[in-house]
């Protein structure tokens, strides 16, 4: 896992070795102050060279201002260096979602997504910034001043140690608790996300059936589930730096009546006491720093490894090794014994053959769940197929690259998603591309042309989140022109219209018309006056395709279909 963390420093070796190499030089000038006030002491005081003792003061305002410079530089670039990072990480992984299948994302929340591309993240940046430096400092700092201290007396600076090895056996016990902690919380702020996403995101929903109560009695669940963990780190880390504390001012505290004996019994100078006292503090320094790093560093390690999980997941659905561009597609499709289940449970589709000819339009009516818009989601391998096959103009589209598949395929759902810009935005995405001129004639194409006008911004319009300030025929029909721009061979009409009104859905059907010709079109309906001018009508129940003709002929042959009309029109 280390060796992934570190790898995504490559980019950015110029970066670290400036902050790496300020960091340790202001490391070093720590180290020699206390030397620089042993000998100001022992040398200079005695003498009472009043112009000497000025230079050397300024020579330590000079070193104390290179420092000063030096900590700015560690401070400022070495955020830099972990934000980059940061943002490196944010990136691959927002890319590597988008290419996970639906499958994942049926059975994964929103709100851990954000959290592992957020929150988890910021973490890992801090860490990737403090840890590696701070630790070598730390070391370097410990060795370094050790070394001066048994310089200056080595009795006292061998006494002074003897704590250590409690120190660092109660950091590794607090990691340990830290790491267990941090990831909990990591958990409990993914929860606490798709609480507040879906609270909000249903806010209409939650309003128009009065449960505001009920939602905040759920955040408040969550929100002190979030409280509690943190906390327990909060009292993990807490426990660390109390102990840790006691132990350093007891090392002190030693080297101070210590110390004191030395220069009594004539083995130290005052200068070299003071000196030696200094060096404790600067000793004792990385303590500090460790302590800093072992409370990032399961934060860290813990945003990490949830990074690395979601960043190793496997696509179910990806480009085989040999895929191949099929060029411009006619649209004549085959399905053959193509069998599919969701996860663990029965089997929506079994063993299902069924062709469709280029330019055809096919309609597939029957009851919910048998199996329609899971027949139409294999078609673009929104899922796989677990067994048979499907070919369009004879190629197998397991085959076929994805980006060239579905950039021929276009959805035209009941429930529309547009994105929170403007018309001309959620227009331009079906050919990000086209030019405006372009664009403008989806709409008008679309019969959108009238509400855009009336409109005071025109294309600018900004529509809300998801589309909130239009109504669903003007929804419907953004998602038309933006289907017009796409212009693909093959077309997919899920429920397209059935949340309208009459009026509406009629309107909307002639820009569907419209939109339909010429292509190979898969309509998914329940209102069968929508599809009754079908090329081919589709009979689809749990046991399959059971009936497939004309709208008079299934009418008139007396099975499942003549039932589906008879209650929707009367015998």
């Amino acid at each position: 896992m280390l060796r992934k963390f570190f790898a995504y420093y490559k980019p950015y070796k110029t970066l670290f070795l400036i902050d790496f190499g300020c960091a340790v030089s202001s490391a070093v000038m720590e180290l020699g102050f206390p030397l620089a006030v042993n000998k100001f002491i022992d040398d200079l005081l005695p003498g009472g060279k009043w112009l000497l003792i000025l230079w050397a003061c300024l020579g330590l305002l000079a070193m104390y201002a290179l420092n000063s410079l030096l900590q700015y530089i560690v401070t400022y670039w070495g955020h830099r260096l972990g934000i980059n990072i940061e943002t490196d990480m944010r990136a691959k992984l927002f890319a590597h979602v988008q290419k996970l299948s639906f499958r994942f994302f049926d059975n994964n929340k929103t709100g851990h997504l954000l959290a592992r591309m957020t929150s988890n993240l910021m973490e890992i940046g801090e860490m990737a910034h403090h840890g590696p430096e701070d630790l070598f400092i730390a070391a370097m700092t410990l060795i370094g001043a050790f070394v001066l201290m048994l310089m200056i007396n080595w009795k006292l600076a061998l006494l002074s140690v003897v704590v250590i090895p409690g120190l660092i056996v109660l950091s590794l016990y607090f990691n340990r608790k830290m790491i267990r902690a941090f990831q909990r919380m990591f958990k409990d702020i993914g929860e606490f996300n798709a609480r507040v996403e879906d609270s909000i995101g249903g806010v209409r929903v939650v309003q128009a059936f009065t449960n505001e109560q009920h939602e905040a009695a759920q955040f408040a669940k969550n929100n002190e589930q979030y409280r509690q963990t943190k906390f327990v780190s909060y009292k993990i880390q807490a426990q660390n730096a109390s102990a840790s504390y006691f132990l350093m001012r007891f090392v002190i505290l030693f080297v101070l009546v210590c110390g004191t004996w030395f220069v009594v019994k004539g083995e130290m100078t005052s200068g070299e006491f003071v000196g030696f006292l200094l060096l404790s503090g600067v000793f004792l320094g990385p303590i500090n720093k460790i302590n800093a790093v072992i409370e990032s560093y399961p934060k860290g390690m813990a945003g990490f490894k949830s990074y690395l999980e979601l960043l190793e997941t496997k696509p179910d659905i990806a480009d085989a090794p040999n895929a191949m561009d099929p060029g411009p597609l006619r649209g004549d499709i085959r399905y053959s014994g193509v069998t599919f289940g969701y996860d663990n449970e029965a089997k929506v589709l079994n063993n299902v053959d069924l062709t469709i000819r280029a330019g055809e339009t096919v309609a597939f009516v029957g009851p919910s769940g048998a199996g329609k818009t899971t027949l139409c989601s294999l078609l673009p391998r929104f899922y796989e197929a677990q067994a048979g096959t499907i070919t369009v103009d004879g190629i197998d589209i397991a085959r076929m690259k994805l980006a060239s598949l579905r950039g021929q395929i276009g959805i035209v759902q009941q429930d529309v998603f547009l994105f929170a810009g403007t018309i001309y935005d959620n227009i331009a995405y079906g050919n990000l591309q086209a030019t405006e001129e372009e664009i403008r004639e989806a709409a008008l194409r679309a019969r959108l042309q009238a509400f855009i006008d009336s409109q005071p911004d025109r294309m600018q319009t900004v529509i809300g989140e998801r589309g909130v300030k239009l109504s669903g025929g003007q929804k419907q029909r953004l998602a038309i022109a933006r289907m017009f721009l796409k212009n693909p061979p093959i077309l997919i009409l899920d429920e397209a219209t059935s949340a309208l009104d009459t009026e509406t859905e009629k309107a909307i059907q002639q820009s569907l018309a419209e939109l339909s010709e010429g292509r190979t079109t898969l309509i998914i309906a329940h209102r069968l006056a929508t599809i009754k001018n079908a090329d081919r009508i589709v009979v689809v129940t749990e046991q399959g395709i059971a009936e497939q003709g004309k709208h008079q002929e299934l009418v008139a042959a007396g099975g499942i279909y003549t039932r589906l009309h008879e209650a929707q029109f009367g015998s």
